[in-house]
Formats: structure tokens, C-alpha cells, sequence
């Protein structure tokens, strides 16, 4: 690593990303992947088990005076909105401070909101701490996407993404079958069993905070921010435990990059990279985000009402159906994940999307014939979300992967907070009335509305998806602070694709571009 003086602040060549991206797998990933990823498998158990007992909170005795629909509708939409505000509250600050410091706050806000969700005493009580719970897991989906695309090497990155954000439904899973025990009235009275729920995940926050201390900071995050004497003391540590671990030395890296250090980047630079610089990618980032946030948040996760409703399915059987679904969503994520890296990005995204889509317009018509059982619905939905779970997660993979990266969390924040607004916020409270008006006509066009959305989304993703794999984060998109005898003459990547080598590894030299 060389430095120098700049105007602006040092600057800086080093070859660190390549070092980062040359590692073979090792147990010292599998520790990022356990410290970070673990907390989608919290989210999942929360949003499952609310969904879950919503009727059993509706009913006289539970202590609370509050409806199903309010359960599902409002406070759903409670939650999502404290996910959007907390992403972009949190999302700034994730750039600003670092990666390590904000997935540790977040995490705590969550643990806390949680816990005292479980002690709720009153309606206005459960909506106030669903909204914080959600301002907590909005942020960590910034610090976590953010630091795990910076720290996983490149040949890894999307199938590890997308298995991370898929761990989301083993927390479904876990959810699902939680709340047919806390339902069981025989076990825990029905004023009890649900607020043990909380508790638990407050309990499993509190130790993923444990593990997660060991998790190091983004050094890609500290050597743009002027700390690279730091970022070169992790960087060592982690070669010389893989070294240890294989028994031989590590392939030398391919290539360097040199940037100019500074402290932080404007919202009015973030903007005008994002919606300027990459127009493109953000309207692909917008498509991605909601379709696949109205599929889940306005359908999927009234899935228990739609059997109660209409297949007279006990409230409190409804989570084995839920478990099964949940298992199509963490199994595709999981088969698909490879593909991505190795098929590739535009064809794996733009066909789980049309694939998910289309088989939800043929369960919708089976639905409108009267074709289907519980069983066979649930069974319709597992195919439809095998491919759809591998779908969304692969929007978080592409809007963390395809912006220069001091912009990275602050760009998952805000499309993460548009799309989830769109579909999260307005498809809960319309999708509610649709599917608790018991017709048929209401729930057919609930899932048509959401095929629809998934199937333009992926018709977006065959057009302006980028190429991304198995590509250093540099040379997707050229960091802001780059040396501009590297980038061009606007020192970034442009829009129809950043500057790479030939060798892919983030090498200095000559760059043309590519899409």
C-alpha cells in the first residue's frame, strides 16, 4: 500500500479488495455469515408469528383489546413503515460511521422493541413497539447487506447474499410452529402464549449480539474513510487464519485501485450518482423492490387469514401451512443461490421473477375454480415461492452490488424504504379488506395484482439487469473516490456499467466500459 497527499486528504493505492476477493471459503466466512445473517431468521419469526396470531389476539382473553384486521392491517403496516424510516435513518449513518458500528445498534433497538412488545398492555402499546421493532430491522438490512458484500469474496458474493437473506424463512419456519404451541391453550393461557413468542426472539437477539462482536469492520469501509492503517491490520489477520486453516499460501492478488480518502459524501452526491449517474440501475432497483414487496407484504403474509376465511382451517393449525411455504421460501434461495454467480445475474433475476409471476396468475385461475384445497393452495405457493424468495433476495444482492460504495447502504435504505413503502405499507391495508371480504373475485385479484408486479419486474431485469457476477464491487461500480486517471473524466463508473479490467480484479490501467 502506498499514500500520498492530496488536496482533499491522502491518497491511497492498494490492492486490499483484491486480497478480500481472492480467498478461498474458509471458516472465517462461515463466522460472517452465522454473526450477520442469522438476524433475517429473527425477522422471519417475527413477522410469521404475528401474522399467525392475529386471530388469537382477536379474541376475548388475550389481553389486549384489539382485531384481527388491525393485527394484519395496521400494525403489519406499522411495522413496515418503522423498516422503511429506520432503513433510511439508519442507512445514512451506515455510510457515515461504518458497517460494525450500526449492525450492533440496530440489532439492540430490535432486541429492545421486541422485548417490550411481549409486555404490551394496550393496543396503542403493540402498535407503538411494532413500528420500533421495524426501525430496528430497517437499518440492519443496510449494515448487514452492506457488510457482507464487502467482506465475501467475489466468486461467493450472490449465492451467499441470497442464502443470507433466505434465512428469513427458517425463521417463518420457526415462527410458524412457535405459534402452534403459544396458541395451544392447553399449554399457555391464551393471555400468555403469544407475549412468550416476543420474549423469545428478544432472547435470540441478545445472543446473535454476542457472536456478532467478532465480526470485524468492512475494511473496504475503512480504507475510503482514511483508516487504512486498520483496514491493512484485519486484512492480514484474516489471510494469515485462512493460510493457517488451508496449510499454503494464498494466491497473490490480481490488480490495485487508487482513491483519494475522505470522510463522507453528500446526500446531494448520493443523489445525483444514484438517479443521474445510474439511472438504469435504479429504476431496475425500483421494479425489483416492489414487486417483490407487494407478493410478500400485501399476500403472503395474509396467508393464514385466506385459510381461515375460506377453508374453514383452525386459527390455530394455520402455522403447519405456513411452515410448508416457508420451506419453498428458504429452499429456493438455497438451490438457486450458485446459479447467480455462475449462470448469471440478468438470467437467473428476470426468470425467477417471470417464473413466480406466472405460476401465481395459474394458481389465482385455480383458485377462481374452485380447484383447490388448503393442501393443494399451500402446495401452489410453495412452487410460487421458491422462485420468488430466490427473486427478492436478489434485489437485495443488486442494489448492494451495482453503486459505488459510498453510497452502498444508503442506496439498499432507500430502495428498500420505496419499494417497501409501495408494496409493505398500502399492499397490507388494501390487501386486507380484499381477502377478509370473504369472495373469491377480491382474493383472485389480490394475487393477480401481485403476479403482475413480479412478472414486470422481471421483464425490467431482462433488460437493464448488470452483469455482475463473479466481478470485484470496484469494478461494478468504480468508487466515487477513485483516482480519475482510472475512471474517466467524471472519476466514477457510468451508466450502462462500471469501469473494469480484463482481469476483473479491480486492477489500475486501462478501463472500458461495460454493461
Amino acid at each position: 500500500m502506498t499514500t500520498a497527499q492530496a488536496g482533499t486528504g491522502r491518497t491511497v493505492t492498494t490492492d486490499i479488495p483484491a486480497r478480500l476477493d481472492r480467498l478461498p471459503w474458509s471458516r472465517w466466512h462461515w463466522t460472517i455469515v452465522f454473526g450477520l445473517g442469522t438476524v433475517w431468521i429473527l425477522d422471519g419469526l417475527e413477522v410469521t408469528v404475528v401474522g399467525n396470531i392475529a386471530s388469537r389476539l382477536s379474541e376475548p382473553g388475550s389481553g389486549l383489546p384489539i382485531t384481527s384486521g388491525e393485527v394484519t392491517g395496521l400494525a403489519a403496516a406499522l411495522y413496515v413503515a418503522g423498516a422503511c424510516s429506520g432503513a433510511l435513518f439508519w442507512g445514512r449513518l451506515t455510510d457515515k460511521w461504518g458497517r460494525k458500528k450500526l449492525f450492533m445498534i440496530t440489532l439492540a433497538v430490535y432486541l429492545g422493541a421486541t422485548a417490550l412488545t411481549a409486555i404490551a398492555f394496550d393496543t396503542w402499546w403493540f402498535f407503538l413497539f411494532r413500528f420500533l421493532t421495524g426501525f430496528g430491522i430497517g437499518g440492519e438490512y443496510a449494515a448487514i447487506n452492506s457488510a457482507i458484500d464487502e467482506l465475501i469474496p467475489k466468486e461467493y458474493r450472490g449465492r451467499v447474499d441470497l442464502m443470507i437473506n433466505g434465512s428469513f424463512w427458517l425463521g417463518a419456519v420457526g415462527g410458524s410452529l412457535l405459534s402452534i404451541v403459544a396458541l395451544d391453550t392447553d399449554i399457555f393461557a391464551a393471555n400468555v402464549g403469544w407475549r412468550l413468542t416476543f420474549a423469545l426472539g428478544a432472547v435470540l437477539a441478545l445472543v446473535i449480539l454476542l457472536v456478532r462482536r467478532h465480526v470485524p469492520e468492512s475494511p473496504r469501509w475503512l480504507l475510503i474513510h482514511g483508516r487504512d492503517d486498520e483496514a491493512e491490520r484485519i486484512v492480514s489477520s484474516i489471510e494469515r487464519e485462512v493460510e493457517q486453516e488451508k496449510g499454503e499460501p494464498l494466491p497473490r492478488p490480481e490488480g490495485e485501485i487508487t482513491i483519494h480518502q475522505r470522510r463522507s459524501v453528500s446526500f446531494l452526491e448520493i443523489g445525483r450518482t444514484v438517479f443521474s449517474d445510474y439511472r438504469r440501475r435504479a429504476i431496475l432497483g425500483f421494479s425489483l423492490f416492489i414487486g417483490q414487496a407487494f407478493l410478500y407484504n400485501a399476500i403472503t403474509f395474509g396467508f393464514g387469514a385466506i385459510l381461515t376465511t375460506f377453508y374453514d382451517v383452525p386459527s390455530g393449525s394455520t402455522g403447519y401451512y405456513f411452515a410448508v411455504i416457508a420451506l419453498g421460501n428458504f429452499f429456493g434461495p438455497l438451490l438457486l443461490g450458485k446459479l447467480f454467480d455462475t449462470v448469471g445475474r440478468r438470467v437467473m433475476i428476470s426468470g425467477t421473477y417471470l417464473l413466480s409471476g406466472l405460476f401465481l396468475f395459474g394458481t389465482a385461475w385455480l383458485f377462481d375454480q374452485g380447484s383447490l384445497s388448503a393442501s393443494t393452495l399451500t402446495a401452489c405457493w410453495c412452487v410460487v415461492l421458491f422462485f420468488a424468495s430466490a427473486g427478492a433476495s436478489s434485489a437485495y444482492l443488486t442494489v448492494s452490488e451495482v453503486f459505488p460504495m459510498e453510497t452502498r447502504a444508503m442506496s439498499i435504505a432507500f430502495f428498500y424504504a420505496i419499494g417497501t413503502a409501495a408494496g409493505g405499507i398500502s399492499g397490507p391495508l388494501l390487501f386486507a379488506d380484499l381477502t377478509g371480504t370473504g369472495k373469491v373475485g377480491d382474493t383472485v385479484l389480490a394475487f393477480q395484482i401481485g403476479a403482475a408486479l413480479m412478472c414486470l419486474a422481471g421483464l425490467a431485469a431482462a433488460i437493464l439487469a448488470v452483469r455482475a457476477e463473479r466481478r470485484s464491487l470496484e469494478d461494478i461500480a468504480t468508487p466515487l473516490t477513485a483516482a480519475e486517471d482510472q475512471t474517466g473524466p467524471t472519476g466514477r463508473g457510468k451508466e450502462d456499467g462500471a469501469y473494469a479490467s480484463g482481469s476483473g480484479s479491480g486492477a489500475t490501467g486501462s478501463r472500458t466500459a461495460t454493461t
